[in-house]
């Protein structure tokens, strides 16, 4: 190895003995002043510098060693290992012990698939996951008997009206049908999914199954205003789901046609102005001719009548 020193930069040039790779670096080093502010002589700067004298060989050494290790790699040479002395892989690489070196990791073939197919179930008699089975869909339709009791029309009694005007039959009522057109433990509903909560509604999927077979699926959902309302408004979505699920039983079908809805609102339910007596606020309301208004509103004159 040759090394030359100038007054303001330095040349290291190392070549190797097996082949003509060599590498050179080349480092800008300022030599100390006097306090007279002159140049020290080039003997001088040689001996009160000896730190950066190594601290550039060891760079000369470093560049010779990467170009070794990119020579190998291109070629179809002997591993660097067999060449490369231990101490340039605990001392020589970036400071780092041969353990911390990164090593190549092998890439995972994918093309196979991720093996992540679910389960196939045992969708015997006994055992069904009603969380995600299909088990006995349109399989076979109810006696006559069941079908007559949830097709029958709906008494008017039963059917309610929200204060926008939205008619409904009150969930009981459901349970009362499949009740009566099962018998009790011969239906119930079973979740298919966890309880999602947002900021203001509480969702979740049920799944109607009605002697050991399924009818319907449907998700309900439950407002709620406060986070102690959670877990009523979790039952209400269950309720909801019912609602919908009976639906695909006929249940209460009239409760989505049009011509029994003018029909029900022309003949049993009414428009009352009512007055809140606390905020003094006035808003018309829907409910039924035989109801009567309740605390906190109390009837008031029309908006615009003197």
């Amino acid at each position: 190895m040759a090394t030359l020193i100038f007054q303001r930069a330095t040349w290291c040039l190392q070549i190797s003995r097996t082949s003509k790779t060599f590498a050179v670096s080349f480092t800008t080093a300022l030599p100390r002043r006097h306090k007279s502010g002159s140049l020290p002589s080039r003997s001088r700067a040689f001996q009160e510098a000896p730190t950066p004298r190594v601290s550039r060989h060891n760079q000369a050494r470093s560049a010779f060693t990467s170009t070794k290790v990119h020579q190998a790699q291109q070629s179809s040479a002997a591993p660097v290992s067999s060449w490369l002395p231990e101490e340039y892989f605990t001392q020589q690489a970036n400071g780092l012990r041969s353990s911390e070196i990164p090593q190549t990791a092998t890439t995972q073939d994918l093309s196979g698939g991720l093996d992540d197919q679910p389960l196939v179930l045992d969708e015997g008699t006994t055992k069904v996951d009603w969380s995600r089975s299909f088990h006995g869909l349109s399989s076979q339709p109810f006696s006559k008997e069941a079908a007559d009791i949830l097709l029958q029309p709906i008494p008017p009694d039963d059917v309610e009206v929200k204060p926008d005007g939205i008619i409904y039959l009150p969930e009981i009522k459901y349970r009362r049908l499949l009740n009566k057109a099962f018998g009790p433990g011969a239906w119930g509903l079973a979740p298919r999914g966890e309880t999602i909560v947002t900021a203001k509604a509480v969702t979740r999927e049920y799944a109607l199954v009605v002697l050991g077979r399924l009818v319907s699926v449907a998700r309900g959902e439950q407002d709620y205003f406060s986070p102690e309302g959670i877990p009523t408004a979790a039952e209400g979505c269950k309720s909801n789901a019912l609602m919908r699920c009976c639906k695909d039983l006929g249940v209460a079908s009239e409760l989505w046609d049009p011509v029994f809805i003018r029909k029900f609102m022309t003949q049993h339910v009414k428009e009352v102005f009512v007055e809140h007596q606390v905020t003094k606020k006035r808003k018309k309301l829907y409910m039924r001719k035989d109801g009567k208004v309740t605390y906190p509103y109390k009837e008031a004159k029309s908006f615009g009548a003197s």
